[in-house]
């Protein structure tokens, strides 16, 4: 990747907030487990770096807001006391709770706030006005915070136009953070000018989902290997059986044309080494923990089996083609990661990226962050980017403008 400057936004470095109040908007919309605790705290690290910088280096104070889940109105259990207690432990900082969002118990805490003061406001989706991307509810928050400028540092939530990440834009001048700006530039630099040969390992259950980024790939990728659910309808396209596994009805028309796309791009015998399916599979009766792992050529699934992997070979021939250098970006889990006989081809694909630190490696986010940092004892530092946004990094990588993104200062 070049030294282009892909993210033609303003950022923290570009504005004179020295010792301001800013509202930073993060994205704190973290796993949280049964006896409700955080689950991982993967976000809440990713934002150490804009409020350390913010508050050490440029002396400011800093009111934070976020999300968690999807409440219908207030929630207790989807407060964000959790987090301020975990971010308090990280950041190593007093962290004060106000449980509201807007309001005189905001307005009173951000009146008088000293220099490196960090302010966590209540669940924004504690207000439906929130996601309506209401203008009286996002001038509020610009008000009660007493904030001077915005920063948007929540790359998971800036491909949705909300009061927070757009609304807010016309009440304060407004600036990307650092993890936002860094996942950006990482992602578009990938996308623009790949270091070659590059790689999309393309996962997950629906091909609807992922047919812009698909489209996208035809055009500028090296391979485009195809894994998880997705895998099993095109097989089946292909003649092959698939057993009782999870196939979408009705999507010959949309293949139809990923295979023409492909063949003009390179030339009808060379469509299978582009577009990677599984040559061997692995299969159970049922999805279950208990269930043994049977590796089968993909044309031999019986009646009653299900494909939950891609098999041994089929990995094999992947590492060949990613080879020790390029670029790589992982959108999808590529067989039932959630159970560990089932996880081997997820586990493969993180081993290699993570031993050839000469690949670029983008994990996008949701499940497939979610497996590589639930595997990498480094906690996603093995990898030169394992996305904070699930959604965000897949329109982005499909091409599309970004609501939040759009909203800041050229």
């Amino acid at each position: 990747m070049s030294g282009h400057n892909y993210f033609n936004k303003k950022t923290v470095r570009d504005v004179p907030l020295d010792g301001k109040t800013i509202l930073l908007r993060a994205d704190y919309n973290v796993p949280i487990d049964t006896s409700g605790n955080i689950a991982d705290d993967y976000r809440i690290v990713s934002s150490l770096p804009t409020i350390k910088y913010l508050v050490e280096e440029r002396g400011c104070n800093v009111v934070i807001i976020s999300h968690l889940g999807r409440p219908k109105g207030i929630d207790p259990h989807l407060s964000l006391k959790l987090v301020s207690s975990r971010l308090q432990k990280l950041i190593k900082k007093p962290i004060k709770f106000i449980p509201a969002c807007v309001g005189d118990k905001v307005s009173v805490a951000t009146k008088n706030m000293a220099a490196g003061e960090i302010i966590l406001l209540e669940n924004l989706r504690f207000h439906e006005e929130e996601e309506a991307n209401d203008e009286k509810f996002a001038h509020k928050l610009a008000k009660d915070s007493h904030a001077r400028y915005f920063v948007q540092d929540g790359f998971g939530v800036v491909h949705r136009a909300h009061a927070s990440t757009s609304a807010i834009t016309q009440f304060l001048p407004s600036v990307g953070g650092l993890l936002l700006e860094r996942e950006y530039q990482t992602i578009e630099g990938a996308m623009s000018h790949p270091k070659k040969p590059l790689t999309a390992v393309l996962g997950g259950a629906k091909i609807a989902d992922k047919i812009e980024l698909i489209d996208r790939f035809i055009n500028i990728a090296d391979q485009i290997v195809i894994g998880g659910a997705m895998a099993s309808t095109f097989l089946q396209y292909k003649g092959f059986t698939v057993g009782k596994s999870l196939v979408e009805p009705d999507e010959k028309v949309i293949i139809d044309k990923i295979y023409q796309d492909v063949a003009k791009k390179v030339g009808l015998d060379n469509i299978d080494d582009f577009l990677v399916l599984p040559n061997d599979v692995a299969v159970a009766q049922k999805i279950d923990k208990k269930q043994p792992r049977k590796e089968v050529e993909a044309g031999n699934v019986h009646d009653e089996e299900i494909i939950l992997d891609i098999g041994t070979k089929t990995m094999n021939r992947i590492e060949k083609y990613i080879g020790h250098e390029g670029t790589v970006i992982w959108n999808g889990p590529l067989g039932y990661a959630e159970i560990l006989n089932f996880a081997y081809s997820s586990a493969r694909l993180a081993l290699h990226l993570a031993k050839n630190p000469k690949i670029t490696s983008i994990i996008g986010g949701g499940d497939t962050a979610d497996f590589v940092l639930d595997w990498d004892k480094q906690k996603g530092k093995s990898f030169s980017l394992v996305s904070t946004g699930g959604g965000a990094s897949l329109e982005l990588m499909s091409g599309k403008k970004l609501p939040g993104v759009e909203a800041l200062l050229k």
